[in-house]
């Protein structure tokens, strides 16, 4: 046998190493443009032309509570720290920061979303609810008051989130069971351990209970 006969061949084409490192190269350049759907009154993108944003600050407007707030940010911002630090709506929590804790949860079109997890230029021409616009201290919104009622806030970080999930719970089923509101609110961690009297809160505002 020739010796040249013995050396392993290297197979023809493109190697499975070589594919991995150009799909994840593809795969990183997409994540630097955005798109998204135009505007009532924006002409679209031609065919196969995405919108870039960035790194600079861009001009855009968000539907806040039913107003239309009009902010300069980079497009890095996430809903959360536009809502908290560009337009003083600090109802709405940091805590974890990480899409884990529920604490920043507002309503995107009426459902719920963690706030951190969402950037504020994907949030463009969305209705957006946060617990300002859900209720005031004069004219609270029934979930708010059964939290009153049920002593069902202790820290308070948790709270604005919990009543956001539950809210939303309510809203898709106003007679939700208790097993409901516990998967509504199943994304929202209460290091204070208040989940009774949040269910019970829940239940109240559902009219499953009586009230006082």
């Amino acid at each position: 046998m020739n010796r040249d006969d013995r050396k392993p061949r290297k197979p023809d084409g493109i190697s499975r190493r070589s594919f991995i490192k150009g799909a994840g190269a593809v795969a990183a350049a997409a994540g630097l443009v955005h798109v998204r759907p135009a505007a009532a009154d924006e002409k679209p993108l031609p065919p196969g032309v995405v919108e870039k944003l960035g790194p600079d600050a861009t001009t855009i407007e968000l539907n806040i509570n039913g107003r239309a707030a009009t902010l300069e940010i980079e497009p890095r911002v996430t809903l959360l720290r536009a809502l908290r630090e560009h337009l003083g709506l600090t109802g709405t929590k940091l805590v974890c920061d990480r899409g884990a804790c529920g604490a920043c949860t507002v309503h995107l079109d009426g459902k719920p979303v963690t706030s951190c997890m969402v950037l504020a230029s994907d949030a463009r021409g969305h209705q957006i609810t946060t617990i300002e616009g859900l209720g005031t201290p004069a004219n609270m919104h029934p979930v708010q008051a059964a939290f009153v009622a049920e002593d069902a806030q202790q820290c308070g970080f948790c709270t604005p989130g919990m009543v956001m999930s539950v809210a939303a719970a309510l809203e898709k089923n106003p007679a939700a069971t208790t097993d409901e509101i516990k998967h509504a609110t199943a994304g929202n961690t209460c290091r204070c351990g208040t989940y009774p009297h949040v269910f019970a809160a829940a239940l109240r505002a559902a009219g499953a209970t009586k009230g006082v």
